[in-house]
């Protein structure tokens, strides 16, 4: 390894070390970790819609902490260490790529989407046979599933998505866009008709309109889909729209020396179509 990725692996057992450590970084542990590991990857991505590349290389280097971090606590329960991650990621990469690595031809992108699908489906099934076997569950059957691999870790929308996209490989999608509204309308219909229904209780009630919502949202989520939107790029851009539109509401109420809390919602709605007129413009 290269010696500032020794030092980093340095810096890092340092900080967990049990007498000369950071208190905090001590106290951590994987599940404690996780959270700052996911943040962090988002904040590559939103260096990368920025273009900026001078934060994404900021950025890296936080995600590669992350790993750094859980490979030293992993090494101090003896299960793995820094370098075999590294080791275990290049052999998948070879593994993988046989046209790059091995004498296989693969003569385009899309092919080598196909292959490399392929290659993940036969590593899951391995991995499931590995896991009933080292379970002692003798003669049981993995039960593959064309979903397995999917991170229950994703955010909901994009794991929506992925979870269509799978089925889809084998057939079991909506033929056309127009089916996918037809079920959006469908599933707008069950959320008012939940909405209508009496309930036993106050829980009862949001639990049969989050089970609803749920199913709308999954659609949504079909609908972007098939239109090849990216439905986490689409709800992200319509975060930003909100919050633009919101703070030149909050500004133009503090010129007048007022804010939000004392203006009408029509006062706040008709600067909303001001801003909205204006990024047109």
């Amino acid at each position: 390894m290269s010696a500032n990725t020794d030092r980093l692996i340095d810096v890092m057992a340092r900080l967990r070390d049990p007498e000369r450590g950071c208190p905090w970084d001590r106290e951590q542990d994987f599940r404690s970790i996780a959270p700052y590991t996911i943040e962090e990857a988002y904040e590559v991505a939103e260096a990368i819609r920025q273009d900026d590349l001078t934060a994404l290389k900021e950025e890296l280097g936080d995600l590669l902490l992350q790993v750094a971090y859980h490979a030293q606590m992993a090494r101090e329960v003896g299960a793995f260490d820094f370098e075999a991650v590294a080791g275990a990621i290049a052999d998948k990469m070879v593994r993988r790529h046989p046209h790059v690595f091995g004498d296989s031809r693969i003569e385009s992108a899309g092919a080598q989407t196909i292959a490399w699908e392929a290659q993940k489906a036969a590593e899951r099934v391995a991995k499931k046979i590995g896991a009933a076997t080292r379970g002692g569950e003798e003669g049981a059957s993995p039960l593959p599933s064309i979903l397995d691999g999917v991170a229950l870790a994703l955010p909901a929308l994009m794991r929506a998505e992925k979870l269509q996209k799978r089925a889809a490989r084998v057939g079991f999608d909506w033929p056309d866009v127009a089916q996918v509204f037809n079920k959006i309308g469908e599933e707008l219909g069950e959320i008012r008709h939940a909405i209508a229904q009496p309930h036993e209780s106050p829980e009862a009630r949001v639990a049969a309109l989050k089970d609803e919502l749920g199913d709308l949202l999954f659609a949504c989520a079909n609908l972007a889909r098939h239109l090849k939107v990216d439905p986490e790029d689409a709800l992200r851009a319509t975060n930003a729209k909100f919050e633009r539109r919101f703070r030149f509401i909050e500004a133009s109420l503090q010129k007048a020396g007022r804010s939000p809390t004392d203006a009408t919602l029509d006062e706040m709605e008709a600067l909303w179509q001001k801003a909205k007129t204006g990024e047109r413009d």
